[in-house]
């Protein structure tokens, strides 16, 4: 079929929506790491294991779908399990569509004080992201930096049902290990900042352990949400301009907790699992761009003429927002998803996401 042909470029459209201005056309992004790999042909792992090709499979999969490089990153730049010491393989078969924790570098009380601080350019994965970073630069794209939540961080060192379970019982411990996290993960993000400068760096976040579906609204204001200040007090002393936050889950309930400190710089591109309405998205975050939000599972699951209808709502729903949208799935594109269902997405905003 023949698709309208865009007044802007890629690059141009992200420009427009950070500048408070309408674009052509609504921008589309995915979070399609693993997804962009075997659209390539290669396999799940190298979507994780080889940064060169995981980087060539995402750019040719965006401009097949016309998507916007938002985000587009090698996994996870930081990873708590990994790089405190534990043990993490590379996702395997079909259906796996991340990296898989085997042994937690904490597992006991006495772990938590005998924890020491990563290298911030040796420990884990950060040698490979670094490539992917560096192929990102020397193709005038945006250096994305990614990393869990502190509070995700932490309870990824020990594994989150420990977590949870010493929030109620060793409070002293979680906060220990949100420390650390903390530490680590702004340890890297100087490196990155060092090496491309706080220009280039685009600072991408996400919290999926702090959805209601994981801790009440009264832990994610306890534990949770001092992090996240001390986060953008930390990224403004470095001169960071460019955030995005993905807020994965059922967050419904910590959402006005979120919008009275907003922390971040405005507008940052804020997106949202299925379970958030977009109405109610853009109702608590009007000076942010809103990104999402198709139920993964519909993308891979469903039919295309699912997928199209969810988009078009989706469309008409965000073009209202009155910091502007970003059309994309609600979390990251399964690995299984079929690439007519994918289609669909970008033939309802062909069909309804053009500004006049």
């Amino acid at each position: 079929m023949q698709l309208r042909q865009d007044r802007m470029s890629s690059k141009e459209r992200m420009e427009a929506l950070f500048e408070s201005r309408q674009p052509d056309r609504v921008p589309i992004g995915a979070m399609a790491t693993v997804f962009s790999s075997k659209n390539a042909g290669y396999s799940v792992s190298t979507a994780y294991g080889d940064p060169e090709k995981s980087f060539y499979a995402m750019l040719w999969t965006a401009e097949q779908y016309g998507w916007e490089p938002i985000p587009q990153y090698f996994g996870h730049t930081v990873l708590g399990a990994l790089d405190f010491g534990g043990r993490v393989r590379l996702p395997m078969g079909e259906y796996e569509g991340a990296m898989v924790v085997e042994s937690y570098p904490v597992k006991t009380e006495n772990d938590v004080s005998d924890l020491k601080m990563p290298d911030p350019k040796t420990a884990g994965r950060i040698p490979d992201v670094m490539k992917f970073s560096k192929l990102q630069a020397a193709h005038d794209l945006p250096v994305w930096f990614f990393s869990r939540s502190p509070f995700c961080v932490a309870a990824n060192i020990c594994g989150l049902n420990q977590f949870l379970r010493w929030m109620v019982k060793k409070p002293e411990l979680c906060e220990r290990l949100m420390k650390m996290a903390i530490d680590h993960i702004f340890n890297v993000l100087r490196y990155w900042v060092e090496t491309f400068g706080a220009e280039r760096v685009f600072v991408y976040m996400s919290s999926p352990s702090e959805s209601n579906q994981v801790i009440s609204p009264k832990q994610f204001e306890e534990f949770a949400l001092p992090y996240h200040i001390e986060y953008h007090n930390r990224l403004r002393t470095l001169g960071i301009k460019r955030f995005g936050f993905h807020i994965c889950g059922d967050h419904n309930l910590n959402l006005p907790y979120l919008a009275e400190v907003s922390p971040w710089p405005h507008p940052s591109i804020l997106s949202f699992g299925h379970e958030v309405d977009l109405e109610v998205a853009a109702e608590f975050f009007p000076d942010d761009i809103i990104y999402g939000n198709i139920e993964p599972a519909v993308i891979q699951t469903g039919s295309p003429q699912q997928v199209y209808e969810l988009s078009k709502i989706a469309i008409e729903k965000g073009k209202r927002a009155p910091g502007g949208f970003i059309l994309g799935p609600g979390c990251g594109l399964p690995a299984a998803s079929p690439p007519v269902n994918v289609f669909a997405m970008t033939k309802a905003v062909d069909d309804f996401g053009w500004y006049e």
